[in-house]
């Protein structure tokens, strides 16, 4: 097959061509835009992980399958006479003008923190201008809890309702924890009580870790991927002694869990 170095256009064609109403695959035909919602969200991490192994040979296939789903959007778009692909690249590139102009309008500047504060006032201005009154209205509400909840306080932060230390930030994680504590220690357990409890020590994790400079989605996953490789370590341990998981006590899976970790410190 031929290649078409920077064109978009056959990548167009092949989207148009799949929702053809008599020769298109029935799939994509039966596709709306909040049907493959899910599927973007899942190019969007299989894109994330890629990066994160360092796999940049499975990098661009990643980024082409995400790419292809803006593409559907673009198409469906189309149908319904609503925007195209030509469209989505007309507003990006406004944007992106509009929120540069040390870049675009020969406003120099080297100073990080006063190209933040001009993108920050840029931002604010299209969102009055979009009629948005509060600076939480425009937050997807499907984001990630995680990557929802740093971005709700980055906004609130802005317009300064922050701790300006980092002590009352801990102070608030040890009083988030003694609140879960005191809901789970009660006569007759409430357990909606003990979920609202858990979710505002979560949100106050965030907030430490915002504080911190830490990405709290990023530094989840980065544990997950720990625990999975030590757990597994702790596996293996468990099948060199010839027992089954469940016949060792805890104390024993532990003793394998201090290895693992004692043989990754020697490495």
């Amino acid at each position: 097959m031929m290649k078409h170095i920077g064109d978009t256009q056959p990548l167009l064609a092949i989207m148009q061509k799949l929702r053809d109403p008599e020769t298109g695959c029935p799939w994509d035909l039966a596709q709306s835009f909040k049907t493959i919602v899910p599927f973007t969200i899942e190019e969007a991490y299989e894109v994330a992980d890629a990066i994160e192994r360092m796999a940049m040979e499975e990098l661009p296939d990643e980024l082409g399958d995400l790419l292809f789903q803006v593409v559907f959007y673009c198409q469906l778009g189309k149908e319904q006479g609503l925007f195209d692909f030509d469209t989505v690249v007309e507003r990006i590139c406004n944007k992106l003008t509009r929120r540069h102009p040390h870049v675009f309008d020969g406003l120099k500047t080297s100073s990080t923190a006063v190209i933040k504060q001009n993108w920050e006032q840029l931002k604010e201005t299209e969102r009055s201008e979009r009629e948005l009154n509060s600076v939480l209205d425009d937050i997807p509400q499907s984001l990630p809890a995680l990557s929802r909840s740093i971005k709700i306080q980055k906004r609130v932060a802005r317009v300064g309702f922050d701790w300006a230390e980092l002590e009352p930030v801990v102070a608030k994680i040890h009083e988030e924890i003694d609140e879960v504590l005191y809901e789970v220690k009660q006569e007759s357990v409430d357990e909606n009580k003990v979920q609202d409890e858990m979710g505002d020590l979560l949100f106050a994790v965030v907030n430490l870790a915002r504080h911190l400079g830490v990405e709290p989605e990023q530094a989840l996953r980065q544990a997950n991927h720990k625990f999975e490789r030590r757990f597994r370590g702790v596996e293996a341990y468990a099948q060199a002694d010839g027992r089954l998981m469940t016949e060792h006590t805890l104390t024993e899976l532990d003793g394998y869990w201090d290895k693992v970790k004692l043989d990754e410190a020697n490495k």
